[in-house]
């Protein structure tokens, strides 16, 4: 009976697996846009969202210049990592819902159905952004040191991150800002996050008012 009950668990765990959607985003567009001096002058943080959703071109765009793969063979991505741990995952909420964002298939995995943009932060304006990208890291990935270094090198990820976040949105006529007052431990929550994962920051994007 314990035999019979234990299978019946694994088959509802792993049709519950296989019934999360994964959609897949149009091919990013890897030329064009602003030059980048002139980015680097337009860079600026902002948080006077509009509610105006951007479009699956755009969202498609937006992430590649996250942590996209720009070589093909070795799956290396548009920001560094220590060691290329490739620690970072990228979670997004929007108003159909949560996704991960799976670089590899250039996809998005859908987590959850329900509009929750408001849990990516404590500030009032992340309800209303178009996207919120929630940087969580699998620290099992950076190695045996104390949790503070290993929260520090993320944390270091991020930085490179959310810098390609703040350009594409200059070169875009997007605004963005980059924060650290969150509940990490809602969002973690909410994301149903397994242990060794850690939220570390957000960023907002979106059009402005």
């Amino acid at each position: 009976m314990r035999k019979l009950i234990l299978t019946l668990s694994i088959v509802f765990t792993m049709s519950n697996l296989f019934a999360q959607e994964l959609i897949k985003l149009p091919q990013p567009q890897k030329t064009g846009g602003m030059p980048l001096m002139q980015a680097l002058n337009e860079r600026s943080s902002s948080r006077d969202f509009s509610e105006k959703d951007l479009t699956e071109q755009q969202l498609s765009n937006l992430l590649w210049a996250t942590f996209g793969i720009n070589r093909e063979g070795n799956k290396k991505r548009t920001a560094p990592s220590s060691h290329n741990n490739q620690d970072i995952e990228i979670y997004l909420t929007i108003k159909s819902g949560v996704y991960l964002y799976q670089a590899e298939e250039h996809a998005l995995l859908q987590i959850s159905d329900k509009d929750m943009r408001n849990i990516a932060g404590n500030q009032d304006f992340v309800k209303d952004a178009a996207v919120n990208l929630i940087y969580v890291s699998d620290l099992n990935k950076l190695g045996n040191g104390s949790i503070e270094s290993r929260k520090f090198t993320a944390a270091t990820h991020c930085g490179f991150i959310g810098q390609n976040v703040y350009l594409y949105c200059a070169s875009e006529g997007l605004i963005s800002v980059f924060r650290a007052w969150i509940n990490n431990k809602k969002i973690a929550d909410a994301l149903k996050l397994e242990n060794g994962f850690e939220v570390i920051y957000s960023q907002s994007v979106g059009y402005n008012k």
